[in-house]
């Protein structure tokens, strides 16, 4: 596992104005000041020109598009690190990049980089999730007009949808994340979304299976409420597989496009079909750069 990189605040990437001050001459002639003002003018423009791309790709104000993601351990990913280690191959679509940064454990902005969620999912072999391949697509997205998008993991692998109701810890943890995350924006963060990806653990007991649609409709609610976000767009990812075989995969999938139809702004994106790593349970690589880039369509959808 690669160790975090330094902190890249998001202040980085303001935009820059040029400035340009003449003073009048004293001791020339009149015309000497018409010429030198002449050859100035161009060169004024040249400057402003130049400086124009690096304003318009740092986005109108410097705007950073913060992105929720929380689930269990497919959100978090275990691409390339199914069999006990993690392969540490990292797809172009998953490389760095200075505009897209993520909250570390210590809630800084960092420089985001695989494994997305080092220090977050605690105790598990980390790979590669969707939250790369996701801020890539979003960013070559011509018309967002966002500087950086900002990456808040959140996920923990193995937890049922009972341990992310309102007031138990991983509920907890990530309000207090997103909430850290806009604070250091400096007013020009926008929480754009959740990414959910969660619910192998609950297709394991047919009681949480029935249950399911009634908790993620109160999680919707809550989340919202407690981010002061009553329009907030919830992506969640219809699961492709059950924990340890369990039996009640089309339920939980059932319960899960019903939330969909139930309450506006919360979308589906299927990940049935995608490629299954050997444990029969997480998604391999290309199938979460796959995934990355659907949900990034189903976001954009919505803008």
């Amino acid at each position: 596992m690669r160790a975090p990189v330094s902190a890249q605040p998001l202040d980085a990437y303001q935009s820059l104005t040029p400035s340009c001050h003449t003073t009048s001459p004293s001791k020339t002639s009149k015309a000497a000041s018409i010429m030198a003002m002449t050859v100035a003018q161009p060169a004024v423009l040249f400057l402003f020109l130049l400086l124009l791309p690096a304003s318009s790709e740092a986005g109108a104000g410097g705007r950073k598009l913060i992105f929720i993601l929380a689930g269990q351990s497919n959100m978090s990913g275990r691409g390339g690190a199914t069999n006990g280690t993690w392969d540490g191959v990292v797809p172009p679509e998953c490389a760095p990049s200075p505009r897209i940064l993520r909250l570390n454990p210590e809630l800084h902005w960092e420089e985001a980089r695989e494994p997305l969620h080092a220090g977050i999912d605690v105790g598990n072999i980390l790979g590669v999730g969707p939250g790369m391949p996701f801020a890539h697509a979003v960013l070559a997205s011509s018309n967002r007009g966002a500087a950086t998008v900002g990456l808040v993991p959140c996920a923990q692998g193995a937890t049922p949808l009972a341990n992310w109701t309102r007031g138990t810890e991983l509920y907890d943890r990530m309000l207090t994340r997103a909430r850290a995350a806009l604070a250091q924006c400096d007013g020009r963060g926008e929480l754009a979304a959740v990414l959910w990806f969660q619910g192998e653990t609950d297709a394991m007991k047919r009681e949480d299976a029935e249950l399911y649609q009634g908790r993620m409709e109160a999680l919707v609610r809550d989340v919202r409420r407690d981010l002061n976000s009553p329009d907030l767009i919830v992506i969640e990812v219809g699961i492709a597989t059950a924990q340890y075989g369990g039996k009640f995969l089309n339920n939980v999938r059932e319960a899960q496009k019903a939330v969909s139809r139930s309450i506006p702004n919360v979308m589906f994106v299927d990940a049935m079909g995608l490629p299954i790593a050997s444990d029969y349970t997480h998604l391999t690589t290309q199938a979460q750069v796959q995934l990355g880039n659907m949900l990034a369509k189903s976001y954009l959808s919505k803008r």
